[in-house]
């Protein structure tokens, strides 16, 4: 079972997760989804796939992994007292097993680090140490950006 949280005190951070979602960092796939933000929204960002399952305006937003992403499970942003936290909970299948500790797990950490870096620069909260991607999450993020074939 995975349970990763990511917490960031963030002063005046209460009813902004609907712009923390629209600060999605520009470095990592954009965050698609096929309607506003909502429950039965549909997207993702680059292969990971999800629906919004639970939505309180402002304070809170879920989604559900889709089906052969390799992770049954749900991913929740909301607004707690002082700041924000972002918590994923499921189970691996398949290659999952293998993709998540290896390499899915950092990748995932930094997205999440970078968008609450976003938010709180956003929020005139600028964090003390910005996040740094270790190493490996660079080799990794290199590795993913030449797999990605350009548009001729």
């Amino acid at each position: 079972m995975i349970e990763n949280v990511h917490v960031r005190q963030i002063p005046d951070s209460a009813g902004v997760i609907d712009e923390v979602v629209e600060l999605w960092p520009s470095a990592w796939p954009p965050l698609v989804l096929d309607r506003p933000l909502g429950v039965g929204a549909k997207g993702g960002h680059g292969f990971v796939r999800y629906s919004c399952t639970d939505y309180v305006p402002g304070r809170r937003v879920e989604f559900t992994f889709g089906p052969g992403f390799g992770l049954v499970g749900t991913h929740t942003l909301e607004a707690v007292p002082g700041g924000l936290r972002h918590v994923l909970t499921g189970r691996t299948r398949g290659l999952m097993r293998l993709g998540w500790p290896l390499a899915v797990r950092w990748l995932h950490d930094a997205l999440i680090e970078d968008l609450f870096d976003k938010a709180a620069n956003a929020l005139g909260h600028p964090p003390v140490h910005r996040a740094r991607w270790s190493p490996w999450v660079r080799m990794m993020y290199a590795a993913a950006k030449r797999s990605v074939k350009q548009p001729a």
